[in-house]
């Protein structure tokens, strides 16, 4: 099972919560909360252990926000059709994607999750720079 598969599963995405997800005001405050995410796991060094009361209101937050607003109603905002390109890249096994297209998705997946990557040996050796630089780059 594809990464993109997992996550989807752990954030238990129907069909109405991806029409939920889709809505330019549910996309546009998850990229609000990535700061407060870097923060939240960031804190770890601030204040170890209690880090994860952050990590778990964030955690919470993330989960219900494709839940809370309605259903997108027009597929012209930006961040609509990424999400929308998103379950269709996650649904690429049964629905036919351009090759080029493919291609480039699987080169930004790949460049994001060697992001992220860093960004975790960031967080474990408390190297802020590389933390935050990778965060951002990913």
């Amino acid at each position: 099972m594809a990464y993109d598969r997992i996550a989807a599963r752990l954030m238990s995405m129907s069909d109405e919560v991806w029409m939920r997800h889709a809505n330019p005001w549910s996309g546009w405050t998850r990229v609000a909360i990535s700061p407060l995410w870097f923060l939240a796991i960031w804190s770890w060094v601030w204040i170890g252990w209690w880090a994860l009361v952050p990590v778990s209101v964030l955690a919470v937050c993330t989960w219900l926000n494709p839940r809370i607003f309605r259903p997108y109603t027009d597929d012209r905002p930006w961040i609509t059709r990424g999400v929308l390109g998103e379950r269709m890249f996650m649904n690429r096994t049964s629905v036919a994607i351009p090759q080029e297209h493919l291609r480039m998705a699987h080169i930004l997946s790949a460049l994001a999750g060697l992001s992220l990557a860093g960004a975790i040996v960031g967080f474990v050796t408390a190297d802020f720079w590389l933390a935050l630089g990778s965060w951002l780059l990913a």
